[in-house]
């Protein structure tokens, strides 16, 4: 059987050829490791969903897994130093470690590092066969088996080929009416944003950091958003946006480029009626937000205007415009020379950051017999966006993958935006 990959996993297909699209998953669990029997669940899992031999038609945009049995070789990491560093190492160099799609291959490259307490698997993979959602299913399947030494999950397996229901969202009248209406503004407004400066367009190399919110401060930023009436993906929108807005150096003085935009991922399930937990894939949408981040302007001030915008685009539903969007850039990606698709975003979709948000307590939670005691995610910047931050809630806690371009972001400019970041949060705690 043969499936069609939908819209976007079609971008992601040839923002791969520029760079490895590439996101990495990592579970806490609080298991005594067993590297042979981990490595045999591993394979068995894989081979029982048919998630083996993966061969990818570019031109016809078709993908196929052959099936078969799974030879998957778990990577043992050596602890050089504290846990969280050494998984952060992995994560920026699994991301930038590409996979050989131009042949048969497995999409899933796993990797453990034991513990004090349990072991971190985690496992990178090619972003155009799975969304975060279908990831965690996956992962979730391995744990359960291999923390009840059960030969198979009653769940059963994924379905791989589900019907693609993307383009039928889009051919709905309202919904094509109201994204073609609203594409003016958002054109202008890239006009209007600031773009973000490249030391080498060449260069699309990814950096990886990641830092935690205890119980007590998200226990504050919810308050906060109640209070301000904003939801939390408004607040981190806005936390991030203030944060990024000094590495525009010089914005306020441009004539028309003063504006910072930043895109935010959506979860399109629920919209595609897909509540089964068993389909496997990518059902992503996507947005943006604009705003000019005037010197001295609160937080709260920030939050409620982004808190307009994302009202008016979930309200219209304009995120299921996606398709529309990236169709037009495949055309323009189509006729560039490879040099030219990489200044392609960059020059004419200038975006500072963007987030992906995923509540895992929603997908893993304790009734399913395995406790995940902690969770991070890293997710390339691909060349549309320089900075990519994965938000993660798990248990009390929300964890932050940043996924850089050290083209633009040094080191350093990263280790600033996440003080800027705390200092934020810190000045919410105390207004609240």
């Amino acid at each position: 059987m043969q499936g069609r990959f939908n819209s976007i996993q079609k971008s992601m297909l040839q923002w791969n050829e520029l760079h490895p699209y590439n996101v990495v998953h990592v579970v806490q669990i609080g298991e005594v490791l067993e590297v042979a029997r981990l490595q045999d669940c591993v394979n068995e899992t894989l081979g029982r969903h048919g998630l083996t031999c993966l061969r990818v038609n570019k031109q016809r945009f078709a993908f196929e897994y052959g099936g078969g049995p799974s030879e998957c070789e778990v990577q043992i990491l050596a602890c050089l130093a504290e846990p969280l560093n050494t998984l952060t190492l992995e994560i920026e160099r699994q991301l930038n470690l590409e996979f050989p799609c131009n042949q048969p291959f497995c999409p899933f490259r796993f990797f453990v590092l034991p513990g004090e307490h349990g072991f971190f698997l985690g496992v990178a993979y090619f972003h155009a066969v799975a969304d975060a959602e279908s990831m965690v299913r996956l992962l979730k399947d391995i744990v359960m088996i291999y923390a009840q030494h059960a030969p198979w999950h009653p769940g059963g397996p994924f379905d791989l080929y589900p019907v693609n229901r993307s383009n039928r969202l889009l051919a709905h009248q309202m919904v094509l009416a109201r994204k073609l209406l609203s594409l003016p503004a958002q054109v202008r407004n890239m006009r209007q944003s600031n773009r973000p400066r490249h030391r080498d367009l060449e260069d699309m190399n990814n950096g990886f950091v990641c830092f935690s919110l205890g119980t007590e401060e998200l226990s504050s930023l919810v308050a906060t958003a109640k209070v301000w009436a904003v939801t939390l993906n408004d607040l981190f929108l806005g936390l991030l946006m203030k944060a990024l807005s000094p590495c525009a150096v010089g914005r306020e003085q441009e004539r028309r480029r003063r504006k910072i935009s930043i895109g935010c991922i959506v979860n399109l399930r629920k919209d595609l009626d897909l509540d089964t937990p068993r389909v496997f894939g990518v059902f992503l949408g996507s947005f943006t937000v604009t705003h000019a981040i005037p010197t001295g302007m609160s937080l709260r001030e920030v939050c409620t205007d982004i808190r307009q915008q994302t009202s008016r685009i979930k309200r219209r539903k304009l995120y299921l415009g996606t398709p529309l969007e990236l169709g037009l850039a495949r055309l323009f990606f189509r006729c560039f020379s490879p040099a030219r698709r990489k200044i392609f975003y960059p020059k004419h979709y200038p975006l500072w950051g963007g987030i992906t948000n995923m509540n895992l307590n929603s997908i893993w939670n304790e009734t399913d017999h395995t406790v995940a005691l902690d969770y991070f995610r890293g997710v390339s910047t691909g060349p549309v966006t320089p900075l990519a931050l994965s938000v993660t809630t798990v248990g009390s806690r929300v964890n932050f993958g940043v996924s850089y371009r050290t083209a633009v972001f040094l080191k350093e400019d990263i280790e600033k935006l996440e003080r800027r970041f705390w200092e934020q949060i810190e000045q919410t705690r105390e207004a609240v």
